[in-house]
């Protein structure tokens, strides 16, 4: 089985060390790009997530996956970066991330996952079962257990 093609856009600022999608480098189908100012990426056609937007479904299992790896509160600078049409999908609602969120100045949206979470409820969805995506996450028994009855292993 040919797997999903992934991109991850990662912010300038986002730290490397706490970047729970580092450990995927080196994987054939994730392709890593550190935005700048002078970044642009055609994302028509890629699955980009939104929260505001349909839920992914089965149905989208032909089209690659776009990651904006950032904070919430930097991503309007790393979506300015992107031309063309994507595909905006939002994830089901009812999952809830395992990542302790610590920040005293922003909220984070109740449907906000770590970008690893994200990355395999997405892939989960268009049914590829990768747990291995999960293998380097600190919070991987903790975030299957919370959502265990999406999750059937």
């Amino acid at each position: 089985m040919n797997k999903i093609p992934v991109t991850v856009i990662r912010h300038p600022k986002e730290r490397i060390s706490k970047c729970s999608l580092e450990p995927l480098r080196g994987r054939p189908e994730i392709t890593f790009i550190k935005a700048s100012k002078d970044l642009t990426f055609d994302c028509t056609g890629y699955i980009l997530l939104a929260i505001d937007a349909p839920e992914l479904s089965s149905l989208d299992v032909h089209c690659p996956i776009l990651l904006l790896d950032s904070t919430w509160r930097l991503l309007p600078e790393l979506e300015a970066c992107l031309i063309g049409e994507p595909i905006r999908r939002s994830l089901p609602s009812m999952v809830r991330t395992a990542y302790p969120r610590v920040s005293k100045i922003f909220s984070d949206p109740l449907q906000g996952l770590a970008s690893v979470e994200a990355l395999y409820l997405c892939k989960y969805i268009l049914g590829e079962n990768d747990i291995s995506l999960l293998d380097a996450y600190h919070w991987k028994d903790e975030f299957l257990k919370k959502n265990a009855t999406i999750f059937k292993h």
